[in-house]
């Protein structure tokens, strides 16, 4: 392991263990580099790639501060490193084949768990889809958030992040879909009824059956359309 490597995991040790909750303020670096037995530089280091990795924020003229340490801060990164993804069709396929892995497991939890208030939420987002039909744009715009209240039913910040950040990937093929196929719009709107209604019944399986039907109809379309190497197009809607 080199030094660097070192240095940062003796800093994530003292988080682990709550030497350095979140919230809290390193010591300055000389104190830090003395506790740990490190020289400064190698105590520079390690805090700069915690800082990268958003583990500490680094505020100027303050000090560095251990970060909150939840999952949307540490994930935050995920989004932004999509986009550089988004024009690989064979990364776009492995991302909804990740996202068929873990989304319709997330709705099945949250038919368990949504709450009356949270059902009214994915309703008003599906009736919004409804409206915006025959805008590609907004179909999709509503598309996110619906699932987004879904996933935030579940009550788990983490899966939450990870399944916005695997979405982000999809965008452009949803926009492209959206563009090429003259029914996608009812058949997005039928697949999403049939996700809403399981919910209203608190049907865990019907929940999971319906959202991978609904994730693996986009999947069809990658496989039938990028199969060849069709690029995806520059526009991005949410997915």
């Amino acid at each position: 392991m080199l030094l660097t490597d070192k240095a940062i995991e003796q800093i994530r040790e003292l988080i682990r263990t709550g030497a350095l909750p979140p919230g809290s303020k390193l010591p300055p670096e000389p104190v830090l580099a003395a506790q740990l037995g490190l020289s400064r530089n190698l105590a520079r280091e390690a805090v700069k790639a915690l800082a990268v990795a958003r583990v500490l924020e680094v505020r100027r003229g303050d000090g560095t501060y251990v970060t909150s340490l939840q999952p949307s801060v540490l994930l935050e990164g995920l989004g932004g490193a999509v986009e550089l993804l988004q024009s690989d069709a064979a990364a776009l396929r492995d991302l909804i084949e990740v996202r068929r892995l873990l989304e319709p497991a997330a709705t099945a939890l949250a038919a368990t768990r949504i709450s009356d208030e949270q059902l009214a939420e994915v309703k008003a987002h599906l009736d919004a889809m409804r409206e915006a039909r025959d805008d590609v744009e907004q179909l999709n715009a509503h598309d996110a958030a619906f699932h987004r209240a879904v996933v935030s039913a579940t009550g788990n910040e983490t899966l939450l992040t990870l399944l916005e950040g695997i979405s982000g990937r999809t965008l452009r093929a949803r926009v492209w879909r959206g563009l090429t196929d003259a029914h996608a719009a009812g058949r997005t709107l039928a697949e999403h009824e049939a996700i809403f209604n399981a919910l209203s019944a608190r049907d865990a399986a019907l929940g999971q059956a319906a959202a991978l039907l609904h994730v693996s109809s986009t999947e069809q379309w990658l496989r039938e359309h990028l199969g060849t190497g069709e690029s995806l197009p520059g526009a991005a809607a949410a997915g």
